[in-house]
């Protein structure tokens, strides 16, 4: 069975419901929200998701402010600012911050 529209965009619903903050990791943060990037004045960013289309749910963009020596690779989904429930991630092409910066990211919930 194939799913159609509506039921990926309950699917995106249910996530973007749950989870608003967005994390920057320094690898790949596997199931459990590993390698979040820490120091500096680096603090998760809370987006707010636009509606749902074709299982496909875009967010506001963020500044994650990141600490120099940093390269991050990753961005990750979770339910708080801090601790609060990790649920998933996106690679991306790997941003080196040499002298410390802001990551901006605009993210993207897709059940496709």
């Amino acid at each position: 069975m194939a799913l159609n529209s509506n039921a990926l965009n309950v699917m995106v619903n249910a996530l973007a419901a749950a989870g608003t903050y967005i994390s920057a990791h320094t690898a790949d943060p596997s199931t459990g929200g590993a390698n979040e990037v820490t120091g500096g004045s680096y603090a998760r960013q809370q987006t707010t998701w636009g509606a749902a289309s074709n299982g496909t749910r875009a967010g506001s963009q963020v500044t994650i402010p990141i600490p120099a020596a940093t390269t991050v690779t990753h961005w990750g989904v979770w339910s708080a600012a801090t601790g609060g429930t990790f649920y998933g991630f996106y690679d991306m092409a790997d941003e080196t911050f040499t002298s410390g910066g802001n990551l901006l990211v605009t993210p993207t919930l897709s059940a496709v």
